[in-house]
């Protein structure tokens, strides 16, 4: 019965953790959109009466201006000015920095190295896992995800000879994970692939 009520409440976590930004980020759409209605209202005039033409062209404006935003933090100033944001507001909010740079390995960001994966070798088997952060003296903090919910888990110490970091994306071992296992062959075959290759 504990079992069956942990696998509940990880699994609804999992999911509110996934629907949550998804619908903070279409109320901040909506938002937006009802803010520059007024902008674009002199403009409803120039199009049929039957094109919903408010609600459209506020659409088409937040989009810009996203998309104007997202071209300004790829600047150097802009870089400077989100760091700025994010140090002095963002990062203080819990979970923060961990789902920023989840969501932007996911994305392919490859100067983001939080959660690279690894399978882990603990007593006669291997475990899928991330490493978190590397020692001076070689060794690694390493999260080990339960199944299926990959945010939740154990974290351990571990030294390097155990720990066999994977050239994969963390979006394949993520969907491992979450499948009950499904897919944990080609891990292994990325870790016996770079195995050969440091021979």
């Amino acid at each position: 019965m504990k079992k069956s009520l942990l696998f509940v409440a990880r699994s609804v976590l999992g999911g509110l953790l996934v629907l949550v930004p998804v619908y903070l980020a279409i109320l901040v759409l909506l938002k937006g959109m009802k803010t520059v209605a007024v902008l674009v209202r002199p403009f409803t005039f120039l199009l049929p009466d039957w094109f919903p033409a408010e609600k459209a062209l506020s659409l088409l404006l937040v989009l810009l201006i996203c998309f104007l935003i997202g071209v300004g933090v790829l600047t150097r100033a802009g870089r400077r000015a989100r760091e700025r944001v994010e140090r002095g507001f963002f990062q203080r909010i819990p979970g923060y920095t961990l789902f920023r740079s989840l969501t932007q390995q996911v994305t392919g960001d490859k100067h983001q190295s939080i959660w690279k994966p690894a399978l882990v070798q603990m007593g006669q088997s291997f475990v899928t896992a991330f490493i978190i952060e590397e020692f001076e003296d070689g060794r690694y903090t390493i999260f080990v995800p339960s199944i299926p919910t990959p945010i939740s888990g154990s974290v351990h110490i571990i030294d390097r000879k155990w720990v066999h970091p994977l050239d994969v994306p963390l979006s394949q071992a993520l969907k491992a994970i979450s499948r009950w296992g499904s897919g944990t062959k080609d891990l292994v075959a990325a870790m016996e692939k770079d195995a050969i290759l440091h021979r």
